[in-house]
């Protein structure tokens, strides 16, 4: 009996290490952090969740304190996430006037449906850009990449902060 004990534990720790392995290498670390902001829910809640299933009039929000929308919040990291995925592929972003505020106050509520879009494009891309590239482009990028995620994860709990304290979050969709 306690032999068989013995195998289920062993055998459920060793799904549970599978199951939690980190990634090994830069690129899979990047491509993590890249997609657990993304779309693949992890510690915490990515951006096609936190997005998903705000009309136009809730992504437009303000409560008049200079604080930002959520559809600013999500213009604003598609813009940066271009700007970053542009560079990464050697290309020239748009010329940034370098006022901040731009990169949030070109949202419009008929943009909604487009933001959530090109936001969930730039980002697939990005991670197809990753997954194809060498270490060496990868080592002189990763800093830039890092930064992505954390800036991603930075305005997807601004964006979730919101609709929770709106009434418009449902907990079964992540953070409780």
């Amino acid at each position: 009996m306690r032999v068989g004990w013995l195998v289920v534990v062993v055998a459920m720790s060793v799904c549970a290490f599978a199951q939690n392995k980190s990634p090994e290498t830069l690129k899979g670390v990047l491509l993590e952090q890249l997609k657990t902001t993304h779309n693949d829910k992890d510690w915490f809640v990515p951006a096609n969740i936190a997005v998903a299933g705000l009309t136009a009039e809730q992504a437009s929000w303000k409560e008049g304190n200079g604080n930002h929308s959520i559809g600013e919040l999500a213009y604003h990291l598609w813009y940066w996430d271009r700007d970053s995925l542009m560079k990464f592929k050697g290309e020239t972003p748009p010329k940034f006037s370098g006022n901040n505020d731009e990169t949030f106050d070109k949202f419009d509520a008929k943009q909604w449906q487009d933001v959530t879009r090109q936001l969930d494009e730039v980002m697939t891309e990005f991670e197809k850009q990753v997954e194809a590239a060498d270490d060496a482009k990868l080592k002189k990028f990763a800093s830039m990449i890092a930064h992505v995620g954390t800036h991603n994860a930075y305005h997807i709990g601004q964006i979730l902060y919101i609709r929770k304290e709106k009434g418009w979050w449902n907990p079964e969709n992540g953070v409780k």
